[in-house]
């Protein structure tokens, strides 16, 4: 399903917003210390994030019943997400405009923000878990100061790449 004139205006206009709201929660968490993970690697194509896109709503609209509507009903008219599946405050989706054959985006110009920011999303987590095979990884903002004080322990090549795989070191 390919996104028309109508459509594409509205992806356009939601993205802006997605944009303003994400720089301006990232740099408010940055000012008051926050350091996410860096991100590391490159995409693989693997197109896994495409397969069940998910939202993680607020307590607020996952539940009260109108709130969850129009979320539902947005995510349906405009981006072209089909609900599957929820756990707790999260919607599990299919997205219409993916090809599961070619694995590959019939809108790709036009996606929402939550596809073009993938996988940065899960960088601000605790423990950031990305998809199996994919190719990005999370990356300590400190991994060679943390490298450094590594080697200077005394640690079986084991022990050190375990702590390197569990501390988010490797880039």
């Amino acid at each position: 399903m390919r996104d028309g004139p109508i459509r594409r205006s509205l992806k356009r206009v939601a993205l802006w917003n997605f944009t303003l709201n994400v720089r301006a929660t990232r740099w408010i968490r940055r000012q008051r210390g926050g350091r996410p993970y860096l991100l590391g690697g490159e995409c693989r194509r693997c197109a896994r994030c495409c397969e069940a896109p998910a939202i993680q709503a607020g307590w607020l609209v996952a539940s009260l019943p109108t709130l969850r509507a129009v979320l539902l009903f947005w995510q349906r008219a405009v981006n072209g997400f089909e609900l599957t599946g929820r756990e707790g405050d999260t919607f599990i989706f299919r997205c219409t405009h993916f090809d599961r054959s070619t694995r590959a985006c019939d809108s790709y110009d036009s996606r929402p923000g939550m596809c073009r920011d993938y996988p940065r999303v899960l960088l601000d987590q605790p423990r950031p878990g990305f998809l199996p095979g994919c190719g990005f990884r999370p990356v300590a903002p400190n991994a060679p100061a943390l490298r450094r004080a590594l080697a200077a322990l005394d640690l079986t090549p084991a022990q050190e790449k375990a702590l390197a795989r569990g501390l988010f070191l490797e880039e």
